[in-house]
């Protein structure tokens, strides 16, 4: 598979080979769905908490004697039929986190790629270094890649200050380096621009 690369200006000056395992493989919804069920739960803090009858403060006491009195037999204020009483099977602090194979996580992130490539979302770019840190240079940069104010992907290889201070306040671009590169944010984006030397890092990291 061949793909054109592009400068600054839109302009094709030269072409790169994607390899068809990672870029034009099956796109599997099943493996998608996991994978990004499991990079969300993985996200959570799992610090959600419920006090039950035996944590709320109080409740030492029974409210009235067992017999005679024609009401209901009570043991404590603080249990879960009482107003202000624990909460029953509430939640309590614990991992959402969720586990897939190696494989299937590769897999994954092949499919999505592939997504990419097959819907007309992904390009690469010679290179992705704005003329100065700024937001206007960045701005420019992209329009004069072609790109809409969308959700955008930037993949680049090199990291540089410049186009991370570039980068910041323009709230519909994501930059990240090829290790970062995650399933769920391959979908989300409408759009993923890659420079010339993530391309050559995603196809190492996800060579079989």
């Amino acid at each position: 598979m061949v793909l054109d690369v592009v400068n600054t200006q839109n302009e094709r000056v030269d072409q790169v080979q994607l390899p068809e395992g990672i870029f034009g493989g099956p796109v599997n919804p099943h493996v998608l769905h996991a994978t990004v069920g499991m990079q969300r739960a993985n996200r959570r803090q799992g610090t959600h908490d419920t006090k039950g009858r035996s944590e709320v403060r109080g409740g030492g006491r029974k409210p009235w004697r067992q017999k005679g009195t024609g009401r209901a037999r009570q043991g404590s204020i603080r249990a879960t039929q009482w107003k202000g009483g624990g909460k029953p099977f509430g939640p309590t602090p614990r991992s959402h986190a969720q586990a897939l194979p190696r494989r299937a996580r590769r897999v994954a992130l092949c499919a999505a790629l592939s997504d990419a490539l097959q819907t007309d979302r992904l390009s690469v770019v010679d290179a992705l270094q704005p003329a100065a840190p700024k937001t206007k240079a960045l701005l420019g940069l992209l329009g004069g890649l072609g790109l809409k104010p969308v959700p955008t992907l930037l993949v680049v290889a090199q990291w540089s200050e410049a186009l991370d201070r570039a980068s910041r306040n323009i709230p519909w671009v994501r930059l990240v380096r090829p290790g970062q590169v995650s399933v769920e944010e391959v979908l989300r984006h409408r759009q993923v621009v890659c420079d010339r030397g993530a391309v050559v890092a995603l196809q190492e990291a996800l060579a079989p």
